[in-house]
Parts: structure tokens; sequence; C-alpha cells
């Protein structure tokens, strides 16, 4: 069986998927370090993480992740309605010793949700920038939740089966929006980075952040074409876009 043919299997199955070696260690640094230097000007503390929002627009070290050779065949087979993905968002959430734990949610609306779980409206990746641990905070995912119909866990029901996601950097966790996860506590020494792309198709084809906004022309050539179609800035950066709204 090839990798994507199970890679897939999974995602259908279980809702998510673990690819491990996406990103070479230099890269894995690479990323890291800009996140760090973001920290201190773009940083935004939520309380439970620091979050730095529309990284395309903040470094051209992050496009790699936007259409990367080993993601996006995994999104474009599971999101099959037949119309173009745009990147909603590339985010980052830095998680510190001390921060507790996220409440477990899905990222999409019930009225959007599918109850087998197929053909999604949106799918997730975190790429992972550390060693993702249970010390650190490492995602927590319940695997068949996204054939739940619901959003969010229901109330005074114990949720037994929690999966960690445990993988070296470099790694990147890939899974259906709808599947009910959340960072974990970070009870280790150092900080946790990730990033965090979601994919859009069909209803939800609006950017959750454009990255449009305040993306400096000059970085325009440097990216792909494919990126350049996740992005919607085919015709340049500013212009009308289908993904966006206007009065």
């Amino acid at each position: 069986m090839s990798n994507l043919k199970q890679e897939l299997f999974e995602i259908d199955v279980y809702g998510f998927t673990i690819l491990e070696n996406v990103l070479a260690p230099d890269e894995v640094e690479e990323m890291r370090e800009a996140l760090i230097r973001l920290i201190e000007e773009k940083g935004v503390d939520r309380g439970d993480c620091i979050h730095i929002s529309n990284l395309p627009t903040m470094s051209p070290v992050f496009f790699k992740t936007i259409d990367h050779p080993r993601i996006l065949p995994l999104l474009e087979g599971t999101m099959t309605n037949r119309v173009p993905l745009i990147l909603g968002s590339l985010n980052a959430r830095i998680v510190r010793p001390g921060d507790p734990v996220q409440r477990l949610h899905g990222d999409i609306l019930e009225d959007l949700m599918k109850k087998d779980g197929k053909n999604p409206v949106m799918m997730n990746t975190v790429w992972m920038l550390d060693d993702f641990t249970p010390e650190i905070g490492a995602t927590r995912i319940v695997p068949g939740t996204h054939k739940s119909g619901i959003n969010l866990p229901p109330e005074n029901v114990a949720i037994q089966h929690v999966l960690t996601a445990t993988a070296p950097a470099g790694s990147v966790l890939v899974f259906n929006g709808q599947c009910w996860h959340g960072g974990g506590a970070n009870t280790g020494d150092r900080d946790r980075h990730a990033i965090f792309g979601h994919y859009r198709i069909g209803p939800m084809m609006r950017f959750q952040l454009d990255p449009h906004h305040r993306f400096p022309e000059e970085w325009l050539e440097l990216l792909t074409d494919r990126q350049k179609q996740l992005l919607r800035m085919e015709n340049g950066v500013g212009v009308l876009h289908g993904a966006d709204h206007y009065e």
C-alpha cells in the first residue's frame, strides 16, 4: 500500500494521520527561529498560548508549508468537491511552560458538518517545530469524532479515548476539521512551537485571515504558481479575489 493510500485511509477512518520527516532539521530550525523573533513584535498572549497570525505576511520562510508536496495531495484527496482549495489561514501557537490544556473542539460549524466524515469543508495541518511530547503540550485529538456530527463534546460525558499526537520535530499532523482536538497543557520546561494551516473549500471559501492584507508585493515572485492559487494571488496582491468578501 502506498503511503498516500495509507494516509488517506487513516484520515477516512480515524479523522487524522501523522507524517514524519516532512521538514528537514534545518527547515525546522529556520522556522522555529523565525517564530521566536516574531513573538516580541507580533505575538498575542491568549492565556493558554502565544498566538501569531497570518504567517504568509510575516516571512517567506513559511511559504513552503502552503503547498508542500507531502501534504497537499492529502488535502486534495480528501476535499473532493471539485472546487479549488484556499489556505484559510496560517498561524502559530507557542505553548509555554505552565500554559493550560485547551478545550477539545471541532473547527467546523455543525450545519456544515458531514456526519459520514467524508469530503469535509475544512482540513487542518499542524507543523511540529519541536519534538511533540505530552510534557510540552502536544496536540490531543479524539479518533473518529469527525463522524460525530457535533463540534463540541457533550456535557457530562467522559471522553475516554484521547490520543496525544507525539512525533519528532519536522512531522505534520493532518486532520479533518470536524475532529475534536486541542492543545495539551505544557508541564515541561521549554516552549512548544507549532504552525497551524487550515484549508477551506465550498461554503467555507472565505479567508479566516486574508493574506493580501499587508503582504509585501516584492514577495509575490517568491511564490510558486500553486501557492498563488491557494492564496488567490494569481492576479497580484490586493486585487479582487474569489475567497474574499466585498460589500
